[in-house]
């Protein structure tokens, strides 16, 4: 069964990574787009991992996961390479209401991690189900050459507008108009 697309709203959801490695650094670059809520365990980390997590003043552990680990948190990624480990979390899970997703076993995780674009407040989230992420990854970067510089601009200024023009039929009307001629300026660009 596919996964149905949503946008979760972070602001009040604490996220678990567990893991140090290469993919556990690539889900919490992630997640810093949208959250800084995020603790992680792990044994060891990546020079990298340990600068993001210095530079946004995240919480972390330096030891093995322990069970109960996961009980004040929202949200668990679980990104380290042992199969068993990933499987008990994610069970674990199961008795919290937590969503969890385990790295390398599909059939453990309650979402996944599209391959996304993100300027300004326009965010736009690519997904193949797995089928091909090597077409999710292209894809994006066809879009990011369509997509213009400007429009994080173009959006500040209908933010902008939204709370001058009063509601109704007219905002409404002004706004598509707005918004169809800004796209079909792109094919003259």
């Amino acid at each position: 069964m596919a996964y149905f697309p949503a946008f979760l709203k972070f602001d009040d959801k604490s996220i678990l990574i567990v893991g140090g490695g290469n993919i556990a650094l690539e889900k919490l670059t992630h997640i810093l787009n949208f959250s800084s809520n995020i603790t992680l365990i792990a044994k060891d980390y990546l020079l990298q991992t340990k600068s993001l997590i210095d530079e946004n003043n995240l919480k972390f552990f330096k030891r093995a996961y322990e069970k109960g680990d996961i009980k004040d948190f929202d949200i668990v990624i679980v990104a380290v390479d042992d199969f068993n480990l990933q499987e008990s979390i994610y069970f674990e899970t199961r008795n919290h209401n937590i969503l969890c997703n385990c790295v390398d076993l599909q059939q453990y995780c309650d979402f996944i991690f599209p391959s996304y674009i993100k300027k300004g407040d326009l965010t736009v989230a690519i997904s193949t189900s797995g089928s091909s992420p090597a077409f999710a990854k292209n894809f994006k970067q066809y879009l990011l050459k369509v997509i213009p510089e400007d429009v994080e601009d173009f959006l500040k200024e209908l933010k902008s507008l939204r709370t001058i023009i009063p509601k109704g039929k007219e905002r409404m009307q002004l706004f598509d108009k707005k918004v169809k001629d800004y796209i079909n300026s792109w094919d003259k660009r």
